[in-house]
Formats: C-alpha cells, sequence, structure tokens
C-alpha cells in the first residue's frame, strides 16, 4: 500500500480535464492499485487547488464556489480514494534543504508527507525526497 499527499499542481491536474498534463497524471493513478493506494489531501493543497482555479487569466478561472465544488467532487466521487491528513508540522520541521522561499511550501509537504506515511506526489522534479509522477 502507498499513501500519496498530492501537492498543488498534481492536484489542479488531476481535477482539471483541460489541465495539460491532466493525461500525465490520470494514466499514473490508473497504473495504481486503488483498492490498496490513497491519495491524500492537507488544508494547503486544498486551499493551492482554489487559489490556482481561481486566479484570473487561467483557461479554467472559476469562481470559489465553483472551485470548492470541483475539489469535493474530485473527492467524493469514489473512483479515488482520498483522505485529508491534518497538518501538525510547523516550521521547525522545515528540511535542511529549504534555502529560498520558494521551497518553504515544498520543503513544508514534504515533512508534512513524511510524518504521516506518505510520499509527496508532484510533478517538479526539483524537490528533494518526493516522488515524481512519471511521464509515461
Amino acid at each position: 500500500m502507498s499513501r500519496y499527499l498530492l501537492d498543488v499542481n498534481a492536484l489542479v491536474a488531476l481535477g482539471v480535464r483541460e489541465h495539460i498534463l491532466f493525461e500525465r497524471v490520470v494514466r499514473w493513478v490508473q497504473r495504481l492499485d486503488l483498492s490498496r493506494d490513497e491519495f491524500a489531501t492537507c488544508a494547503v493543497t486544498e486551499l493551492g487547488f482554489i487559489r490556482v482555479l481561481t486566479q484570473p487569466g487561467v483557461p479554467y478561472t472559476l469562481s470559489i464556489s465553483e472551485a470548492k465544488s470541483a475539489l469535493q467532487g474530485l473527492k467524493a466521487s469514489g473512483e479515488i480514494p482520498f483522505t485529508f491528513v491534518v497538518d501538525d508540522q510547523d516550521v521547525s520541521k522545515l528540511p535542511a534543504w529549504v534555502k529560498t522561499s520558494r521551497q518553504t511550501t515544498d520543503g513544508h509537504l514534504t515533512q508534512l508527507a513524511r510524518s504521516k506515511n506518505a510520499l509527496l506526489a508532484t510533478l517538479d522534479r526539483g524537490i528533494p525526497g518526493a516522488f515524481v509522477i512519471p511521464e509515461e
């Protein structure tokens, strides 16, 4: 059994058919054993999903209400097993590799995933210790 905490980009790609990497994430999910593997979100990733989908100018701009419904629908669909993990990691838990402001959320999510016996699943190759969703 594997547990994956989806980062914001992976969650958005999975939840938005128009996303350029939607097919990549779906292919990965289809290769997993969904009777044993599970996906997790947390407050940071759920808020990031809402933030990204409500930004003006993106091809799939939604209202806050529409973005919340999209996320709730994805999680409740029953096709993919989701859990919600409570974030109990404070700043003292940031990994030593976090050196810039751009790394803080990635470092935090990596540590949160580790503390919940999960892997941070991402499309970003630059996050130490994270699982990069394969291209094929």
